[in-house]
């Protein structure tokens, strides 16, 4: 029995699905393009009507833009992890770059409560050594790239 001839549509299908998931990334990214603009116009309005005071001068308004501009960059990530993937090319690098964003994200947006409390203090714990790790790795990785093991 001829097993490849068997596979051989169900790879191509997989390829399929590959591809439209990246054009889904795709219109996931320009949507959340579009709304970011109107984010950042909305508080531009909000700042304008009340003469400067509130809207896009808010730093809790200027984190939410981060916050989601950062998203935006986890998507671009996840697109090209799927592209590079689709390639059959390594995946390694944009992961552990996807990884940094997403951390970076949650440490930018990480707002502690009134009291800091002790679970407070273990996720900014968990987030810092997660962030060390992430560029721990990546550190290894490029400096270990090309350089074939001995």
């Amino acid at each position: 029995m001829d097993y490849d001839a068997l596979v051989s549509p169900s790879e191509d299908a997989i390829r399929v699905v590959e591809i439209a998931a990246a054009y889904i990334l795709v219109g996931l990214f320009a949507v959340g393009v579009l709304d970011l603009l109107a984010q950042i116009a909305d508080a531009a309005l909000v700042s304008i009507r009340s003469g400067g005071r509130v809207g896009i001068t808010d730093p809790n308004v200027v984190v939410g833009f981060i916050d989601t501009a950062l998203l935006l960059f986890i998507i671009v990530e996840i697109y090209q992890t799927v592209v590079a993937y689709t390639r059959e090319e390594s995946v390694v690098r944009i992961v552990i770059i996807a990884g940094i964003i997403a951390v970076s994200r949650k440490i930018i947006s990480f707002r502690p409560g009134e009291t800091t409390t002790t679970e407070d203090l273990l996720f900014a714990g968990s987030f810092a050594l997660l962030l060390l790790v992430l560029v721990l790795a990546l550190y290894v990785l490029r400096t270990t790239e090309g350089n074939p093991p001995e």
